[in-house]
């Protein structure tokens, strides 16, 4: 599943909070069709993606399942530190959360 994430995307990605501490980040990847969100952890490790026809799509999606733009979020920037490492596959204890509806709003 690994997918190459550029640099320039991990420097402002999406996030949700999940849990004390604890939060998904996501980046809208353009350059492949159709578009693909991929979905990390605080330590870098991949465990989902997801599909989405076009740009717009995917950022309203992610809006509306919690997730905002770190850069565009001030309280964020001042707390909450970028993900650092390099890029990993790491599935998620509880499978594909996202692309299997069970943590996803369509």
């Amino acid at each position: 599943m690994h997918t190459k994430i550029p640099d320039d995307l991990a420097e402002d990605p999406w996030f949700k909070v999940v849990d004390m501490l604890q939060h998904n980040w996501a980046v809208i990847i353009q350059s492949v069709s159709p578009v693909l969100v991929v979905f990390y952890g605080d330590t870098r490790g991949i465990f989902d993606e997801l599909e989405f026809e076009s740009v717009e799509k995917a950022e309203a999606s992610l809006s509306r399942n919690g997730f905002s733009k770190y850069r565009s979020d001030d309280k964020a920037t001042e707390i909450v530190g970028l993900p650092r490492g390099e890029f990993h596959d790491r599935p998620h204890p509880n499978g594909p959360i996202y692309s299997s509806g069970r943590f996803w709003v369509s």
